[in-house]
């Protein structure tokens, strides 16, 4: 998957952004040990400017991945939350789109946020 094909009024892309990302997502909880129920994995399409969103939305850790409008290599955003109702969560800290194609590096990252507590 090429992350950097902006998604912005290119369905085709923005499909494709959005089924492989789910499927990168439920990954990234396999490889942290999130058991099945304890975490969702949903999308949001957004209008056509956008990439819109897939967000892994576990009981700690919050992990969204987005096209940044800005261009900027930061894609990723992971933090740590108090259960799936908290959409603000703790501290943000930024990937590039590229560790989608990682898991394990993705998962040792993760890791690292929860230990820090935020």
């Amino acid at each position: 998957m090429n992350w950097s094909i902006p998604c912005a009024y290119n369905n085709v892309q923005k499909r494709s952004f959005h089924v492989t990302g789910m499927k990168r997502l439920r990954a990234l909880a396999k490889a942290l040990g999130f058991r099945a129920g304890t975490f969702d994995v949903r999308s949001n399409c957004g209008g056509i400017a956008v990439s819109g969103e897939v967000t892994l939305h576990h009981e700690r850790l919050y992990v969204q991945i987005s096209q940044p409008c800005t261009g900027a290599d930061s894609g990723i955003l992971i933090r740590i939350c108090q259960g799936r109702r908290d959409y603000t969560g703790g501290r943000n800290h930024f990937a590039p789109l590229s560790l989608l194609d990682d898991i394990e590096t993705l998962a040792d990252r993760c890791r690292s946020v929860l230990q820090q507590g935020g």
